[in-house]
């Protein structure tokens, strides 16, 4: 069933007016014969309502800084907060010294009633001492949760004294949960301390190989990072950083000296690529290196930035190469996955990026949406100029950096870079709807009432989410693909990627388990009525 303005209307009927009314405007329909088609986004969810969204420290911590694996991260505050940005991610990371890989650690002062009372300052100072004792790490964050805020505990303080004493970074972060509507402000609060605190602080001047990248917007779940590289250091490429997916304090303090940036995820990551390009005159391209053509577009995008005629030669000998063994492969899922629908609702860009992977298989994406975008992650990066910013937004202190006197310098060109602007998204993200197919449904922030009501409606084939709605949409008979932690499967990115999520997809869908599950839809009538006690009055 499709869903018109008059069904939509229908639905959010259900709502109190008022709530009908802030929904209305994070739910579009879509149409390319509109000129514009606005969404609001990055705005407070309604109190009561069942969200999916995380807090400003799970963003910060939990999503930006947690994969760094020669840093300690210390977590200021209850140990259910640090357990909350611990394991769940499934960022994976080796080192080829073990004892500087301190991923699989969850390190908290564990504030207790008394610490909130009396302040937990000598409390994490004496955390710090622990750990430069226990581990001697390259570097220590420290992040602060909701009652440190409270509280008014100097983190800041407390990381400076530390900092003197033992000789080595130790930054403080700022990222209170309430800080922000979501996780959002937690990335923007992650970037400008990473920005301040680590990158450009190492002392490289040039790269030590050819064609010189950082990846930004990666965090190696499942082991994305690893077969993104493995395809790039193939080509010819030199891997500076990756921010922040196996990345490591060492490699992040020198990631000035890079050609080009990469920007995978746009919303967590998009701020540390513009004041890189400021600071240090590095442009950024937005690429996707989830499904296969994605994949090829992204590198024949990077081929064509450099212009170097051996790497355009190699990154097409490379894709050729695995195109001839993946096709195959996936040809034999797409027979059992052709014709089928999803939902891709999935936070940062990958409500967009999973939309191509699933087109490759057979599958239509009829909704899709995100958790903690902005505006410009849905309408593209023209509309920036037009968000209006709230007392949440100005809540985020903005880092206004300058071109760095000693090592700015561009890259291109200017006219090379206007050339290329028109054939790359070279420093643009044209964003998710302009890819959206008439019809389909964007939604904002969905909820729980809303997520029933649109399985209802369109009853989907298959639901890509988080792990807060998971099971709830399986107990449906609907099988559901957890796209933040992939469910322990993965990796998804690249070409082995691609396979990986067919086979995924593919396995869910011949499950016999859905036999045994009626979807509250076949127990229940969709139309309801009732008889008048007395029969027709005009008997």
């Amino acid at each position: 069933m499709a869903i018109n303005q008059k069904v939509l209307e229908e639905m959010l009927n259900q709502y109190p007016s008022k709530v009908k009314r802030n929904r209305k405007k994070h739910i579009i329909i879509k149409d390319s014969a509109l000129a514009r088609q606005e969404i609001e986004a990055n705005t407070r969810t309604i109190p009561g309502i069942i969200t999916n969204r995380g807090c400003a420290f799970a963003g910060c911590k939990g999503v930006v800084l947690g994969p760094l694996k020669d840093v300690i991260h210390i977590v200021h505050g209850p140990i259910g907060c640090a357990f909350y940005t611990w394991g769940a991610r499934r960022n994976k990371a080796k080192s080829e010294d073990p004892t500087k890989n301190f991923i699989n650690y969850c390190v908290s002062t564990d504030m207790q009633e008394s610490d909130i009372v009396f302040g937990g300052e000598k409390k994490l100072a004496r955390m710090i001492d622990e750990v430069m004792e226990i581990f001697k790490p390259n570097a220590i964050t420290i992040s602060a949760t909701c009652p440190v805020g409270l509280i008014g505990d100097d983190l800041q303080a407390v990381a400076k004294a530390a900092q003197e004493k033992h000789g080595i970074p130790i930054l403080a972060f700022n990222c209170e949960g309430y800080k922000g509507v979501s996780q959002s402000a937690g990335h923007h609060i992650a970037n400008n301390g990473l920005m301040e605190g680590v990158i450009g602080q190492g002392d490289w001047e040039e790269a030590p190989g050819k064609y010189p990248i950082n990846i930004l917007g990666e965090y190696n779940i499942g082991g994305d990072s690893w077969e993104v590289e493995r395809i790039l250091k193939e080509i010819g490429y030199t891997v500076i950083a990756v921010m922040t997916g196996d990345g490591s304090y060492e490699e992040l303090k020198n990631a000035h000296v890079a050609e080009l940036n990469l920007v995978q995820c746009h919303r967590s990551i998009n701020y540390i690529a513009d004041m890189l390009e400021t600071k240090y005159g590095t442009p950024w391209l937005k690429v996707n290196f989830i499904g296969v053509q994605d994949t090829i577009d992204s590198l024949r995008n990077m081929a064509l930035y450099f212009g170097d005629p051996a790497l355009i030669q190699k990154t097409e000998e490379v894709i050729a190469r695995e195109l001839a063994r993946v096709e195959p492969i996936l040809g034999q899922y797409k027979k059992i996955c052709q014709g089928k629908t999803a939902f891709c609702f999935v936070g940062g860009s990958r409500g967009h990026h999973y939309q191509g992977l699933y087109a490759e298989l057979g599958i239509e994406t009829v909704l899709a949406g995100y958790e903690f975008a902005h505006r410009d992650d849905y309408e593209g990066r023209d509309v920036i100029p037009e968000i209006k910013l709230d007392a949440d937004t100005k809540n985020i202190p903005d880092l206004h950096v300058t071109p760095d006197e000693r090592r700015f310098r561009l890259k291109i060109s200017p006219e090379r870079m206007e050339e290329l602007k028109k054939k790359i998204p070279l420093s643009n993200y044209k964003g998710m709807n302009i890819e959206m197919k008439d019809g389909s449904i964007i939604v904002d922030d969905l909820n729980h009432f809303e997520t029933e009501e649109f399985i209802r409606l369109l009853k989907p084939d298959i639901f890509s989410s988080g792990i807060k709605d998971k099971y709830v949409v399986q107990k449906m008979g609907i099988p559901s693909k957890q796209l933040h932690s992939y469910d322990y499967s993965g990796p998804y990115a690249g070409f082995n990627g691609a396979v990986n999520f067919a086979r995924d997809i593919a396995m869910a869908f011949t499950s016999p388990t859905w036999n045994f599950i009626t979807p509250p839809w076949k127990n229940e009538p969709l139309l309801e009525g009732i008889i008048a006690e007395g029969g027709c009055s005009k008997c």
